[in-house]
This record gives structure tokens, sequence and C-alpha cells, in this order.
């Protein structure tokens, strides 16, 4: 009647009651098969050790790690280098793994890293994401066994640790060292053509500009001075000459002419208009009218000394600061003095040259400042530069030392093994528990869908609902069951029971008659 009627609680208790052993054997069966299958499972044993990774034990703030690397990717690399063949074969051949099931190395191998269980401890209480610590498990057949190589794995990981660590730190001060010679070497370069171009562009430099103005004015104004000293030289060196003149044309060895002494007064004012527009055209321009004035009178003078007759003209010439014998003595110290003066205007004009050379020096500096500069800059960005470079390496590479040495003392991070493997007591697989249960569950479900497949088959009616059910008719009676058993009735008025053991038999109602009388 499974499956041809919707099902109540009434109806599912009496399926229980009636096909409750087909469940129940079944699980009964079938657990106690799973009992006896642990003792014919080879046993699983699972030693576990705890590794703890320790942060650094000296600030970061004084000393700076130089693997950054996050502990997670350093972990999964340092997994696979463990779980290789070279580091797993020597373990397998010193403790025998697999040695009795006639596995070739290959298997041996897959199968040890099957049985290799690496779980890492994720911290919830930092919520850094950080990694404190991982588990490390190896599943064996003997206890020992699994607690030995627990600890081998366990070895390897902490001495893969120390060396990676120290590998980068090693690598790290070796490349800061070459890039470090490089930079030095750059620096020195840029130097060298800092201070050639320095020593080539002396007083032409950027910041020297103002003293070399500050030295320009210095200089126009020994100029102005040496100028004005050597006009004044100039002005009594004409007037001994025109001493002179006057002492020899008053002397009795000479003839006397009348006149004689205009010639010399005129040399004298001549040379001293000429001393003034020489003074005058350092200053100013040549139509600045104390020029123009003096070039005038200069003019006017000269025409009147040439119109002036030859022979008067004779004695005003320009005396001599050679000594002769008819000198009276008064000439002689004149002309003493005039031979004094003249050193004295040599050596005035030859400061004079000497500092005109420096203004035209210090004028060139400062015209050619601007260009020098531009230079200047691009050479100092070089410097400064490869110095900012050279800087920053030599930084790092004190930082790399002292990480290097911090790694060599162990300060810094490392594995420390918390809990040392364990020898585990009990094996983890087969759990007899587990195979019952197991068991168990099977043989219900094995005992429910048979229940149900034969439930569905069954087609007898047992109460009013089934007659209903096939029928769809009411029922008149029941007659209760008074014999153990009874013979199937035949099929009648369209329906079918059967009479079973001590129960009660439906008879449905008749269809009615059909009225002809309308």
């Amino acid at each position: 009647m499974l499956g041809h009627r919707t099902l109540n609680m009434e109806d599912y208790l009496q399926i229980v009651k009636r096909r409750g052993w087909m469940i129940a054997v079944p699980a009964v069966l079938l657990a106690l098969t799973g009992f006896a299958l642990t003792f014919f499972v080879s046993p699983q044993y699972v030693s576990q050790t705890l590794i703890l990774v320790e942060q650094q034990k000296v600030p970061d703030e004084i000393v700076k790690p130089v693997v950054v690397e996050d502990i997670t990717s350093r972990l999964s690399s340092m997994k696979e280098q463990i779980l290789s063949r070279s580091r797993l074969q020597p373990i397998i051949e010193r403790f025998n793994i697999y040695g009795t099931k006639g596995m070739s190395m290959d298997e041996r191998i897959d199968s040890t890293r099957k049985d290799i269980d690496i779980k890492p401890i994720h911290s919830e209480m930092a919520r850094t994401g950080g990694l404190p610590g991982f588990f490390i498990s190896f599943k064996s057949s003997d206890p020992h066994t699994a607690q030995q190589v627990c600890g081998e794995i366990a070895s390897l990981f902490l001495s893969a640790n120390l060396k990676d660590r120290a590998q980068s730190v090693e690598g790290t001060t070796d490349f800061l060292k070459s890039q470090l010679a490089d930079a030095k070497r750059n620096l020195d370069e840029q130097d060298a053509k800092l201070a050639t171009f320095q020593s080539k562009y002396m007083g032409r430099l950027p910041g020297e500009e103002a003293p070399n103005l500050n030295m320009l004015t210095s200089l126009n104004t020994q100029l102005d001075a040496s100028t004005q000293s050597l006009g004044r030289m100039e002005q009594d060196k004409s007037y001994i000459e025109s001493m002179i003149a006057s002492q020899q044309a008053s002397t009795p060895s000479i003839s006397s002419t009348g006149g004689s002494t205009a010639p010399g007064a005129q040399q004298t004012e001549l040379q001293t208009l000429l001393n003034e527009e020489s003074d005058l055209t350092r200053r100013y321009t040549d139509d600045y009218p104390d020029v123009i004035a003096v070039r005038r009178k200069i003019k006017n003078l000269r025409a009147q000394m040439a119109e002036a007759p030859a022979a008067a003209s004779t004695p005003s010439a320009t005396p001599s600061s050679t000594p002769s014998r008819n000198d009276s003595q008064g000439v002689q110290q004149l002309r003493a003095q005039l031979r004094s003066l003249e050193q004295g205007i040599q050596l005035k004009r030859h400061e004079q040259a000497t500092v005109a050379g420096q203004v035209r020096m210090y004028q060139d500096r400062i015209s050619q400042s601007p260009a020098v500069q531009e230079e200047y800059k691009t050479l100092t960005r070089d410097y400064q530069t490869a110095q900012a470079f050279y800087d920053d390496l030599l930084r790092k590479m004190n930082q790399s030392k002292m990480a290097t040495d911090l790694e060599r003392r162990q300060q810094g991070e490392q594995f420390s093994v918390m809990d040392q493997p364990n020898l585990p007591d009990s094996p983890t697989f087969p759990k007899r528990g587990v195979f019952i249960g197991a068991g168990l569950m099977a043989g219900l479900a094995l005992g429910f869908a048979l229940v149900a497949w034969l439930e569905y088959r069954d087609t007898a009616m047992r109460s009013e609902r089934d007659v209903w059910a096939f029928t769809k008719l009411p029922t008149l009676g029941v007659i209760s069951l008074s014999v153990n058993d009874l013979p199937v009735s035949p099929e009648s008025s369209g329906g079918r029971w059967r009479l079973g053991r001590k129960k009660t038999t439906e008879i449905p109602a008749a269809k009615p008659l059909a009225n002809t009388n309308g």
C-alpha cells in the first residue's frame, strides 16, 4: 500500500510492527561487520608537534629586518623544499617507511608525502594576519616511527628557516657591497669632474658674483686713484721741466733771448690740458661738455704755439733729465727730481695697467657667470644625485650588517619547538566506534530501503482507507477474523480482498442500481 495512498503516522507504526525485523537484522549484521573489520585494517598512529614563530628580539626601529617576506609564503616554500625527494629519501631509508609492502621508492615517497600534514595556526587575537605557529604531524603504522619521523621533519623546518634567513641576509649584504662599490666609484668620478670644473672656472662659480662685483668696484676706485695720481705726477713733471727750462734760460752760458719763458709756459699749460683731457675721457664720454671745452683749449693753445717762430720754440723744448756740465746746482737738483718723477710715472703706469687688467678680468668673470652657472648646476645635480644614492646604499649596508649579525646570534625571527613530538597511545585509524556506527547506519538504510520496496509492491487492503483508495466505495461491514489461516477469497463487485491472520475483513458496499423508470 506504500505506493498507492498517502500514509500517516498510524500507517508507519503498522509497517514497523509488521516488518521491524527487516530493519533490525541488517543494522545488527552490518554493525558487527564494521566491528570485525577493525581487527583486519592496519592501525595508523599520528604524532604531532607544535612549532612557534618567535619574532625578532631587537625592536624593528633599531634594526630593521632584511627578510620581510610573509611567513606564510616562506612556510610554503620551505614545505616544498622539505617534501622534495632529496630530503625525504634519506628519512625513508633510515626508518624503512613502507619497506615491507613491496613498493618502489617513488611510491614510498608519494605515500610519505601524503602522511605528512602541516597545518598553520592563524592568530585571531592579534588580528594582524600573522602566523604565530604551525602544527607538523606524521602518520605511520608504528607509533615510535611516527614520533621519530615527526621530529626529523620538525628539525628540517628549523634548519631550513635558519639557512634561508642566513642566505637571504648574506646575499643582501653581498649585493649591497657591490652596489656600494659602484656608487662610490661613480661618486669619485663626479667629485673629480666637479673639482676640475671648480679649478678651471675659479672666481666664476655661483655664489662668487657678489665678491666679484665688490672687487670690481674696489679696482675701479683704485684705478681712478692711480689715474689721478699719475695726472698729478705728470703735472709735477711738466712743472719741473718748465723750471729747468727757466733756469737754463737765465744762465750766462746761454745766450739770452727775450720772451724765452713764454714757450715753456705754453708747453706746461699744454701738458696740463692733456692730463686733464685724459682724466676726463676715462670717466666721461666724448660729448661731455667738460671734455669738449678741454679739447677746444688744447686746439687753441697748439695753434698759438704753431704761430710762434721756430727759433723761439727751440728753447721751449722739453728739457732732458740727463745732466750737463754747464748745469747749475739748482738745475741738477731739478733734473734729479725729474728722474725720480719719471720713474714714479713708469711705476704708476705699470700699476695702472695691472689694475686695468684686473678690472677686465673681473668684468669677464661677471659676464661669463650665467653660462658657468648653468654648467655648474648640471655637474652639481649629478654629484648630489650620486652622493644621495651612495648615502642611501651606505645606510642600507649598515642595516644589513646589523641584521646579519643579528641572524648569526639567532636573535632574529626564528622557529622554536613548543611541544616535542608525542608518542601516540592509541591509533587514530581505525576507530571502532566509527566503524560500528557506519555499519549500523548502513544497515538501517538498507533495512528501510527493503521495507519501503516491499510495502510499495504490497497491494493488500488492511483498513477502510485501503478499501476507499482502491474502490472509492464505502465499507458496509467489518467481519472479524476467527481462524488463524484462511484462503484468499475470489474477487467480487470490481474489488478484491484477502483475509489475514487475526484481522477483520471489510466488505465494500455494492454500487446502486440504475433507476430504469427515470
